[in-house]
């Protein structure tokens, strides 16, 4: 009997997942379907740029699956019932799986109707849109001093310097980053013409720094699905996973990226990042085939190298870290930086745009059942 597995969501976790799954395991056996509401995958981790006027490469999933066995569906998931094994989809009948991957991400948190977010492609674009029409002198107020912070704010000061750009935190700006990094961002946001405002408490009631825009990038929340059922779930709606990102609650459940919450090195959960989420569906991956496939389960501690912050197109911080996300003293900055991560942007892209091309590839024959009995 042929076994259904479902990945929802073709971001960088739930995309890379499909991917290793198809080379993993046998196409006679196995039917393996992408459930994205998006015809393309993006790079989230451009979004600030797209925001700031840039066009983003085109990569329909359709022709990333081509030659995969994956088979690509552009659908919303409207509820999962993680007891029946079934997945609602806005327009189309329920979709049966035998083993989920659950990887719908993160959206923006909650924010004031009619200001903006770089959470997604839609609201970047409308952002986007928004900064075209706006005269010089209007005032862009960023609210949040985290990398997506910085990222958005260095963007878009860089693309239009006629703006006002105004970043606040409600802390120090940067304030994971080493001494080192952050006399360089300090630099960086000077150069730039970025008003900066620590300690600043920026709510929907309370604007005390006036503005024509202002960009939300306080935080994440995952989608409300997971926490709507019966799948055990954090206080904040995340799924909790064993060491093999394997749902503790319903063993045919697995979730990586952003929607998971799962330790990392050192003990702490891992932070919603591309870092966390690829790392997250190779190992995901590597458990389900393994488990069909009836070979041992990989034992693996994810951990971190880096912080990645772009500062425009010229200029970045690569902050090393240790395993456990502790920051160094070891940082690389200005244009050696910006190519740093540029290249780590783009290889991340590549993988999950060429997943044939990705080694190692052993396609191995399933051999037990969703109940993992042997089969035959």
């Amino acid at each position: 009997m042929t076994h259904r597995i479902v990945v929802l969501g073709a971001g960088y976790a739930g995309a890379s997942a499909a991917g290793r799954l198809a080379r993993r395991l046998h196409r006679d056996d196995v039917e393996i379907t992408l459930v994205n509401a998006d015809p393309e995958f993006v790079e989230r981790v451009r979004l600030h740029q797209l925001a700031g006027g840039q066009d983003l490469r085109s990569r329909p999933l359709r022709d990333i699956c081509a030659g995969t066995g994956v088979v690509s569906r552009q659908a919303w998931v409207t509820a999962i019932d993680a007891d029946r094994g079934t997945v609602e989809l806005a327009d189309a009948e329920a979709l049966g799986y035998d083993t989920l991957v659950y990887a719908l991400g993160s959206v923006a948190v909650d924010h004031v109707p009619g200001d903006h977010d770089v959470a997604g492609k839609a609201s970047a674009l409308r952002l986007r849109e928004r900064l075209r029409e706006s005269l010089p002198g209007t005032t862009v107020l960023i609210v949040g001093g985290g990398l997506t912070g910085i990222e958005t704010a260095t963007e878009i000061a860089e693309a239009r310097p006629d703006l006002r750009v105004v970043l606040t935190a409600r802390g120090r700006v940067g304030d994971r980053l080493s001494d080192k990094a952050r006399r360089h961002l300090g630099a960086a946001l000077d150069r730039l013409g970025v008003a900066v405002h620590e300690y600043t408490e920026i709510t929907g009631t309370n604007r005390s720094i006036p503005a024509d825009i202002t960009v939300w990038t306080t935080g994440f929340t995952v989608h409300p699905f997971a926490a709507a059922g019966t799948v055990t779930v954090s206080d904040t709606g995340r799924i909790v996973v064993d060491g093999t990102m394997r749902s503790i609650s319903h063993p045919d459940v697995y979730a990586v990226g952003d929607a998971a919450l799962a330790e990392g090195a050192g003990g702490a959960p891992l932070r919603m990042s591309c870092a966390s989420g690829i790392p997250m569906a190779w190992l995901a991956a590597d458990a389900i085939a393994a488990r069909l496939t009836g070979r041992p389960v990989p034992s693996t501690t994810i951990g971190y190298t880096v912080q990645c912050i772009s500062l425009g197109r010229r200029d970045a911080i690569i902050q090393r870290v240790t395993a456990a996300d502790e920051v160094t003293e070891t940082t690389v900055t200005g244009r050696t930086a910006a190519h740093i991560k540029e290249f780590i942007c783009a290889g991340a892209a590549w993988s999950v745009a060429h997943p044939t091309l990705m080694l190692p590839t052993r396609r191995r024959r399933v051999v037990v059942d969703r109940n993992h009995a042997t089969v035959g």
